[in-house]
């Protein structure tokens, strides 16, 4: 039987969110002058919370913004790195990450399942040894330049678990012959909790601490 071990990241692993401020260090390493757009972001959260954008266009509107419509990859990637080695110096749990070689050591194939870009996740991901990376992916044209344009869902709460079992179908892997352990901190991530066959609450938002409480998952506060 193969084990996986699938892992949320923003406040799972890492304290805090990374979306919001991969974006700002783009800015400030690239853009500075992109700091004079910053009093628009407001309004896709306002339109976001009317429910008149989705959470995916809210992303490729605050991404238009501050990463600008169509950078160069290549000219990203050196600040992608310095981003990834900051998120782990200062934006990670320890336990999380001791739980994560714990999980390795077990003979736990990894994966890390994320709404946040794939385009840094990959470089996070590579620093903890993930073997695998289920992340919401961007367009990217044939000059290298990233769009501000999801390809697919954006990779959160139901659509985080089809993407999930895409994943498993692409590696060949049926339901009845693995056996996986997922991990977050958000109730978003209940369709994921409840397809594992052992779901673990990491430092839980209170919906989810208290849903967990109720379905007699394992709560750890890595805090």
């Amino acid at each position: 039987m193969t084990k996986l071990a699938i892992y949320d990241m923003d406040r799972t692993i890492t304290i805090r969110g990374t979306y919001t401020p991969f974006l700002l260090h783009m800015v400030f390493a690239r853009a500075p002058w992109r700091l004079a757009l910053l009093p628009l972001l407001p309004f896709g959260f306002i339109g976001y919370g009317l429910k008149l954008i989705s959470r995916k266009t809210l992303k490729t509107y605050n991404q238009r913004l501050l990463l600008g419509s169509k950078p160069s990859i290549k000219k990203l990637e050196p600040h992608i790195e310095r981003y990834a080695d900051k998120v782990m110096r200062a934006n990670s749990y320890a336990k999380a990450i001791g739980q994560v070689e714990a999980d390795r050591a077990e003979g736990r194939k990894l994966v890390l399942a994320t709404a946040s870009y794939e385009l840094y996740v990959n470089a996070i991901a590579a620093r903890l040894g993930f073997d695998d990376v289920i992340a919401t992916r961007l367009k990217i044209d044939e000059q290298g330049q990233v769009l501000p344009e999801i390809i697919g869902e954006n990779c959160y709460d139901v659509a985080k678990l089809d993407r999930i079992k895409t994943f498993l179908d692409d590696q060949g892997l049926t339901r009845d012959n693995i056996h996986i352990r997922a991990y977050s901190d958000h109730v978003s991530d209940a369709p994921m909790l409840e397809f594992a066959d052992e779901a673990v609450a990491t430092t839980p938002s209170a919906p989810l601490r208290a849903l967990a409480k109720r379905r007699g998952w394992k709560i750890l506060d890595w805090a």
